[in-house]
């Protein structure tokens, strides 16, 4: 939009640049999406799939091994069966919906050439990228409250409700249960802004929304081989998928902080930094879609 008519626009009667793209009207955009519906059944069936392999396959108990971990608790109670499904969704399969929500809310109106019209509306690019941002780091929320509260309801009917079993011993009360619990999956969605972050970026600088999304998830996987790569030392502490369990330290008969707070810090720092380059790289992009 040119200085004079953006000037024309600030001047009209009864325009508030705060009140254009409003989050209710996107967050119900973005809700009616079929990736939406898609990825949420995705998430509730999770839980489900897991119950009836262990229906199957039998419980899983832990002998044979010095050690044991989530997974052999995982029949313990339902608060127990919600860990393990954090513990095995964590890693990957909670990255895809943040980097879906976050990587295809604006490079979808530029495929789609909506982009444009909605800055010629007139909306501004900043308000209308907070509106996205927003809506895209809210239904990233809410997938990561899905999984578990699905898991918890499910693994309650089907294994009772009863104290956290804990992998290193001893176990938690169900009413502390809930609250490690809350924490986990806190921690996880702070741990997921960078993938959030990247996948937002992404969305500002291409027209392909598989492009942002899978980038987004390329990126994260990249960092979790870098992760593994035990050479590097002391150099793994700077990235994100380094801490990406710590919230494990929550499931212990003592809470520890310090490596949730580590991981956190690294999270949002490089989340920040991303937001900031989108915001910047999109309030001077030529949008011709």
């Amino acid at each position: 939009m040119s200085a004079p008519v953006e000037a024309a626009v600030q001047s009209a009667p009864g325009y508030r640049a705060g009140r254009t793209l409003p989050l209710r009207v996107e967050a119900v955009r973005q809700l009616k999406r079929r990736r939406t519906l898609v990825m949420g059944a995705i998430l509730a069936a999770l839980p489900l799939v897991l119950i009836a392999a262990f229906a199957i396959g039998g419980t899983p108990d832990g002998r044979g091994n010095d050690r044991i971990t989530l997974m052999d608790t995982a029949t313990a109670s339902g608060a127990n069966f919600a860990a393990t499904c954090l513990f095995v969704s964590a890693g990957f399969l909670l990255v895809v919906p943040v980097a879906l929500f976050c990587g295809d809310t604006v490079a979808s109106e530029a495929s789609w050439s909506s982009l444009r019209y909605l800055l010629a509306a007139p909306v501004p690019r900043a308000r209308l990228l907070w509106s996205k941002l927003a809506v895209a780091l809210g239904f990233s929320a809410a997938a990561m409250l899905l999984l578990p509260l699905v898991a918890l309801a499910a693994g309650t009917v089907a294994y009772g409700w009863g104290p956290l079993r804990l992998p290193t011993g001893g176990s938690l009360a169900p009413a502390d249960s809930v609250p490690r619990l809350a924490l986990v999956v806190a921690f996880i969605f702070v741990s997921q802004l960078v993938t959030a972050g990247l996948a937002f970026w992404l969305s500002t600088r291409t027209d392909a929304p598989l492009g942002a999304v899978g980038g987004a998830v390329g990126l994260t996987i990249i960092g979790n081989v870098l992760d593994a790569v035990t050479a590097l030392g002391s150099w793994r502490d700077v990235l994100p998928a380094h801490w990406q369990f710590a919230w494990a330290d929550a499931l212990q008969p003592q809470l520890e902080w310090s490596g949730m707070l580590k991981g956190s810090a690294v999270s949002v720092t490089y989340a920040l930094i991303l937001f900031a380059l989108a915001f910047r790289g999109f309030a001077r992009k030529d949008i011709v879609s």
